[in-house]
């Protein structure tokens, strides 16, 4: 009961979220970003000098606020963009920047909780999941791929998913999809794959969680711009042989993605960042401090 009861203050005071998106560029994360907040909160990328446009950039970590509506339920989202990474010859840097600014937001908390007067207006940045941008190669994960989640799914939620998928046939995709995920499997990956225990949840979580595994890696298709459509407006792009609708779960898994990460499974992913992934990294990070005050 006192559960339900914290749920309820929850939904009436509203909920913070944060989520990271990571990518090479030219994989549509900024259009992603804008469509999933329905707003324009990452600038588009302009280069004023043509001959600089080939030059490679260090990554940047750039997170955005936005304060969204949810039916009736105020959400305080942060999106944590990457720009620049995957785009050097030698990522090491990159995936050294991502994972050291994982570990500060849970350095900061582990700061806060050891203090004796908390403070009241300390705001809580760890980030609750990651959503990593596969290229759409047709083959199979890259070697970059496999690195990152391998070396960030300890201290975060990852999400795969594909980006820019209307460049395959309906087939392909399944196709690909199916590969990326023996990838995982073969390589020992523990992405979040909408857990569910069969003997304790509910008929309807677990028909739902299994929906959304099966997607995996979600299929994402970004426009930000509107065309009509038999007499309504929608999100989507218009192709010499059809239309791709954002929003259709026929066409991408955009919808289903966006409802699982602001609605279904905000909680769940905010209580597996604060009680394992939080927790196993407090309990390295004392124990390695109890070692070296040993030594």
């Amino acid at each position: 009961m006192a559960h339900r009861i914290g749920r309820r203050k929850n939904v009436k005071k509203g909920f913070q979220f944060t989520l990271m998106v990571v990518g090479a560029s030219g994989l549509g994360r900024t259009t992603f970003i804008n469509t999933l907040c329905d707003a324009d909160v990452v600038p588009k990328r302009e280069c004023d000098e043509p001959e600089m446009a080939h030059v490679e950039e260090a990554i940047k970590i750039k997170p955005y606020t936005v304060e969204l509506d949810e039916d009736g339920v105020k959400i305080s989202l942060t999106v944590v963009d990457t720009p620049g990474f995957g785009d050097m010859i030698d990522n090491e840097y990159c995936f050294q920047e991502i994972l050291g600014y994982l570990e500060r937001q849970y350095d900061d908390i582990l700061s806060e909780e050891s203090r004796i007067k908390r403070n009241p207006r300390f705001r809580d940045n760890r980030v609750h999941a990651l959503l990593y941008f596969i290229t759409p190669t047709g083959h199979s994960l890259r070697e970059i791929d496999i690195e990152l989640m391998k070396r960030l799914s300890p201290r975060i939620n990852v999400i795969p998913v594909v980006g820019k998928a209307d460049t395959f046939t309906p087939q392909e995709l399944a196709d690909f999809k199916k590969r990326v995920m023996e990838d995982i499997e073969h390589h020992n990956i523990p992405i979040y794959n909408f857990p569910y225990d069969p003997e304790e949840d509910d008929e309807e979580t677990i028909d739902e969680n299994s929906e959304l595994r099966s997607l995996l890696p979600f299929a994402l298709i970004g426009c930000e711009e509107e065309i009509m459509v038999n007499g309504r407006k929608v999100r989507g792009r218009q192709y010499p042989w059809g239309i791709v609708e954002v929003d259709n779960t026929q066409h991408c898994d955009f919808a289903k993605l966006r409802f699982a990460l602001l609605s279904s499974h905000l909680q769940d992913l905010k209580e597996i960042t604060h009680d394992y992934l939080y927790e196993n990294y407090r309990t390295e990070k004392l124990s390695r401090s109890a070692e070296n005050l040993s030594d």
